[in-house]
């Protein structure tokens, strides 16, 4: 068993890693640790609400029992050397502190932005470019470091990294238009998005969004080269909203393809994709890494974000688009926060411990 620390374990991220490490087969939760404000306190004590005595708890079940009375540590003086894995969860403000620290001596696996568009750091999505995973030792070289920081993308660039990948290698791409409408735990609990807000309502605009799917995705898309991802050489716009829906971001993409295609040929081209994770025999691997709902109402976030466990992304709606050339279109639905947070990141410390990372 790897012995696991999760560092930022009291927010809604750290809680999402509880719930999917819990039991896990290859890795042991060991230790919690959070901002100095929890530091000391049982796990229970740090998630308690000061005027009701409820647990803020997040997870659609319930807390683990058996980690309620493990002491919180201070995340600022957590020894890395103990652990064969660090997951955190924190703002990317702390983890430009204290990522590069624990990578000195253990392995970071982070949710946070904070070195995503560093040139030795890969952005991977198990299955869609797992190739990447080979600049850690350059990484670890050039910043003579014995661990290592790798990062998942934004949980919207999740659904659409995966969705274009097939495409991509089929048919290559010219350019790509997206439109996101996000669900609120996207935005966390604090600050998050206020009730009067987002009630019968849309926000149009979310701070950085747009271009962090732009440029993580071309990266995970690129080609690995010396040193350093080659992005991939199409276009990409993309507009990003908040609606009014808990989990699950849905997705609208129109995409230019370099070869003529067919909604035929995607819908193939989609459904028989399992990139390298169907032999690879991983604990939170699902069947498949992409479904294609030939019902037209579909996907929908209530109905779709929960596909293999919410590892899966749903892809419907496959059309022809006349505007562009060689043009196609369609709409997406990807569980924000798991294939595109705490579980997801499970998934990739799998695929590294596999490939001996770990």
């Amino acid at each position: 068993m790897k012995k696991t620390a999760i560092v930022g374990a009291t927010g809604i991220v750290g809680q999402q890693f509880l719930a999917a490490l819990n039991n896990h087969p290859w890795l042991e939760i060991t230790t919690l640790a959070a901002s100095v404000r929890s530091a000391g306190k049982k796990y229970k004590e740090a998630l308690l609400d000061p005027k009701t005595q409820a647990l803020h708890w997040y997870v659609e079940k319930d807390p683990p029992a058996e980690f309620l009375d493990m002491e919180v540590e201070n995340a600022a003086n957590l020894d890395p050397s103990k652990f064969d894995v660090i997951f955190t969860a924190i703002e990317s403000d702390q983890a430009k502190t204290l990522e590069p620290k624990f990578a000195k001596e253990s392995p970071v696996i982070s949710t946070a932005s904070a070195f995503r568009y560093d040139s030795d750091i890969p952005i991977i999505i198990p299955g869609i470019n797992s190739d990447h995973i080979s600049l850690l030792d350059i990484q670890r070289k050039k910043r003579r470091w014995d661990g290592f920081i790798i990062p998942i993308p934004n949980c919207t660039t999740t659904g659409l990294a995966i969705s274009l990948k097939p495409i991509k290698d089929t048919f290559g791409l010219r350019s790509v238009i997206m439109t996101s409408m996000q669900a609120v735990s996207g935005a966390g609990r604090s600050p998050g998005v206020g009730a009067l807000d987002i009630t019968d309502n849309v926000i149009p605009f979310i701070p950085n969004e747009e271009q962090k799917v732009q440029e993580e995705t071309r990266k995970i898309l690129g080609v690995l080269g010396d040193g350093c991802v080659e992005p991939a050489n199409f276009n990409i716009s993309c507009t990003c909203t908040r609606v009014n829906v808990l989990d699950g971001h849905t997705e609208s993409v129109f995409a230019s393809t370099k070869e003529k295609c067919s909604v035929k040929g995607i819908k193939e081209t989609l459904e028989k994709y399992t990139g390298i994770l169907k032999d690879a025999r991983l604990p939170s691997s699902p069947k498949k890494l992409i479904v294609v709902q030939k019902d037209p109402y579909r996907p929908q976030p209530r109905l779709d974000r929960d596909a293999y466990g919410g590892m899966a992304t749903t892809v419907g709606r496959i059309r022809v688009d006349d505007v562009l050339k060689n043009g196609v279109k369609y709409l997406l639905v990807t569980h924000n926060t798991k294939m595109g947070a705490a579980k997801g990141a499970v998934l990739l410390s799998e695929l590294l411990i596999k490939k001996g990372y770990i």
